[in-house]
């Protein structure tokens, strides 16, 4: 079977805000790529909403993302609980067995990956990954795949715009550093210089997606995948990067639709 993911560095899903307004949709392109690569017409659809803080938000991602690929792709769409990892794991196991999509939103990378690996959900995780199923997310749901990222976990832990990037230890499907939301800078949270810094004396790639892009990776090779800001302030990118010889590298990802090897992000020549 071959392995899939698909790592969105960000963007908009149409959600709804507290005043009632729905935010724009910026995603679409992406998503429509995630329900392809299953080969089915209406997959099955798991959201796993780990990294929200609190059970009411998972419940409010849900239903955001059951609207997405439930009304609009005719998915059927079920909701994996974080407090079902720790009181049934049975269903836990049930539900990704049953599922085509795995899909992981934004939040807290930290807490996220700390609960996968007390419960043993990540072991579940890699197999289902080995199994063909599509594993895809956004933000922190596309740090998790990759070997370590740049996480601002700290902020949301601690409820601090002020707290520090930190680098968070992952699944490593992916042998790379990962960094979402490259596109986004502020005073306290410049991802792009984290990842620099936390690459530094280290052989590992980093690879930086934007908002509304995502790196679609299937077995050995990849491609970029980008859609368009509802604003139109910036054109989506991806970029890898890596310390060769004292020096840092950086250069942009192709966004030609071609598939090349995931080796050449790793360091190997271009043939």
């Amino acid at each position: 079977m071959n392995r899939k993911i698909v790592a969105i560095g960000g963007g908009e899903n149409g959600r709804q805000r507290f005043d009632g307004t729905f935010w724009p949709y910026e995603t679409e392109m992406i998503d429509r790529e995630i329900i392809a690569l299953t080969g089915k017409d209406k997959p099955n659809f798991l959201l796993i909403a780990h990294s929200q803080m609190h059970e009411n938000f998972e419940e409010r991602y849900f239903v955001t993302m059951k609207r997405i690929y439930g009304e609009m792709f005719g998915c059927e769409c079920r909701w994996l609980k974080k407090s079902e990892l720790k009181t049934d794991f049975q269903k836990a196991i049930a539900d990704v067995q049953w599922t085509d999509i795995i899909y992981e939103g934004g939040g807290d990378t930290k807490g996220m990956i700390e609960l996968w690996r007390e419960t043993g959900f990540d072991k579940v995780l890699c197999e289902a990954w080995q199994a063909g199923k599509v594993m895809c997310g956004v933000s922190a749901g596309a740090n998790c795949w990759f070997r370590s990222c740049s996480s601002d976990s700290l902020k949301i832990q601690l409820d601090d715009d002020r707290a520090p990037m930190i680098t968070v230890d992952c699944l490593n499907f992916i042998p790379a550093f990962f960094t979402p939301h490259c596109n986004v800078k502020s005073k306290y949270c410049n991802r792009l210089k984290h990842m620099k810094q936390s690459l530094k004396g280290s052989d590992l790639a980093g690879i930086a997606i934007s908002n509304c892009a995502a790196i679609e990776i299937i077995d050995d090779q990849y491609r970029l995948i980008t859609g368009m800001p509802a604003d139109k302030k910036f054109k989506p990118y991806g970029m890898t990067a890596k310390w060769k010889c004292l020096r840092y590298v950086k250069e942009y990802l192709p966004n030609d639709g071609k598939y090349r090897k995931l080796a050449e992000l790793f360091g190997e020549k271009r043939k």
